[in-house]
C-alpha cells in the first residue's frame, strides 16, 4: 500500500472543498465512509491516492419519511442499519431483501449507502496490478475479454470492458427509481439513479455522473403506490457471501386480476444496474401470464454480448427475471411485501 496522508472532514461544505483543490492540483483524494472497497483495493496498490479525507463523522447517516411518504437516505447509513430499519422493511422489501443478500453481517455493519452505489467491479484483472485492464488503466487493453469472464457482464458491454456492476443495493434502487443527491463545486443537484451510472464506451475508467469534488450526500426514494408489491431474487454460486451471476428486483402493481404497472432492474449481467423501460412497458395492463413474463425477460436481454465464459448468462438470467416477476404477481404472496 502506497502512504497517504489521512485527515477527517469537518463538514459538508469543507470535504467537497478540499477534494476540488486536491483535483485541481493533481492529487489523489479519495473520501473514506465505510472502505469495504476503498481499503482493499489500496492493499492491492489498485486505488493510490495521496490524501484521503474520513467522512465518518458527518452528519449523513439518517433515515427519514418525507412528507410526501418517500423516504430520505442519508450516504453514510451502514446497510445493515438500512435492511433493518422498520421504513424500509415495510414499504421498500426489495431494498432490504437485496441489502441482506450482499457480503457479510460484517461488511454490512460497516459498508454504507454512497460506498454501495460507488462499489468497484470485481473483476479479477481490475484487481490485479499485473494485468491489462483499460478501467484501471486506460489504454492497457481488456485482459478479461478472451480471459476468465464467467461472472463478468454480458450486457452494456464495449470493446474496452466487460466489468460488471457488483452490487446488490444499487439494482433495487434502479427499479425503485431512488435519486441520487450531490454537493460539488457548483452546489447541489439531483441525479435520477438511470442517469447516475455511465456505460463503459471508449472510457470504462468512468462509471458515473460524478465530478472531481463531488460528494454524495443522500438518497431520496418516491413513495410506492398503494398495493405495491416487492422482492429481490439472487442467484449465485453458493448462499453466502457471493455475488450475483444474475439478480432481479422487482416492483409490481397489481389491478385486480392485472398487472397495472411493473419496474425490475437486473444486476449481475451488466456495466451497469440493468433496466429496460420498453420492457416494462410490455407487462402494463397484462394477466400475469409466464408468456408475458417471458416475453418481458427476452426483450431486457436484448443484444447480449456474451463472452467464453459467461454465455450461460443470457439463460439464466431470463429464468431469474421470470421467476421473481412470477412470486411478485403470485396471488399467495410468497416472498413478497
Amino acid at each position: 500500500m502506497q502512504a497517504f496522508e489521512l485527515s477527517r472532514a469537518g463538514d459538508v461544505a469543507q470535504a467537497v472543498r478540499t477534494a476540488a483543490d486536491m483535483a485541481r492540483q493533481g492529487v489523489p483524494l479519495r473520501f473514506l465512509a465505510g472502505g469495504t472497497t476503498l481499503v482493499d483495493l489500496m492493499k492491492l496498490d489498485v486505488e493510490r491516492p495521496s490524501r484521503v479525507l474520513d467522512i465518518n463523522r458527518l452528519p449523513l447517516a439518517g433515515i427519514d419519511a418525507l412528507p410526501d411518504g418517500g423516504l430520505r437516505i442519508g450516504a453514510m447509513v451502514r446497510n445493515a442499519d438500512l435492511a433493518h430499519h422498520p421504513l424500509v422493511a415495510s414499504r421498500y422489501a426489495v431494498l432490504s431483501q437485496a441489502l441482506l443478500s450482499g457480503a457479510s453481517p460484517q461488511l454490512r455493519h460497516m459498508a454504507t449507502t454512497g460506498g454501495n452505489l460507488l462499489q468497484r467491479t470485481r473483476c479479477v484483472y481490475f484487481r490485479d496490478v499485473a494485468m491489462p485492464c483499460n478501467k484501471r488503466e486506460p489504454g492497457s487493453g481488456c485482459a478479461a475479454i478472451g480471459g476468465f469472464n464467467r461472472n463478468l457482464a454480458v450486457m452494456g458491454t464495449s470493446d474496452a470492458c466487460i466489468a460488471s456492476n457488483p452490487s446488490d443495493m444499487n439494482v433495487a434502487l434502479m427499479a425503485l427509481d431512488a435519486v441520487i443527491h450531490i454537493e460539488g463545486q457548483g452546489g447541489a443537484r439531483q441525479v435520477a439513479i438511470g442517469d447516475f451510472f455511465t456505460l463503459p464506451g471508449d472510457t470504462p475508467q468512468r462509471e458515473t455522473v460524478l465530478e472531481p469534488g463531488d460528494l454524495i450526500t443522500h438518497v431520496t426514494l418516491p413513495p410506492l403506490p398503494d398495493g405495491s408489491r416487492s422482492l429481490y431474487l439472487k442467484l449465485r454460486d453458493r448462499a453466502s457471501y457471493e455475488f450475483a451471476l444474475a439478480s432481479a428486483a422487482v416492483v409490481v402493481r397489481m389491478d385486480g386480476p392485472r398487472i397495472a404497472s411493473a419496474r425490475f432492474a437486473m444486476g449481475g449481467i451488466g456495466a451497469r444496474p440493468w433496466r429496460v423501460p420498453q420492457a416494462e412497458a410490455m407487462l402494463a395492463g397484462r394477466a400475469p401470464e409466464d408468456a408475458a413474463f417471458d416475453a418481458a425477460a427476452r426483450r431486457v436481454l436484448q443484444g447480449a454480448r456474451p463472452q467464453s465464459e459467461n454465455g450461460f448468462k443470457v439463460e439464466l438470467a431470463r429464468r431469474c427475471l421470470v421467476h421473481a416477476l412470477q412470486a411478485a404477481t403470485s396471488t399467495d404472496g410468497r416472498a413478497v411485501s
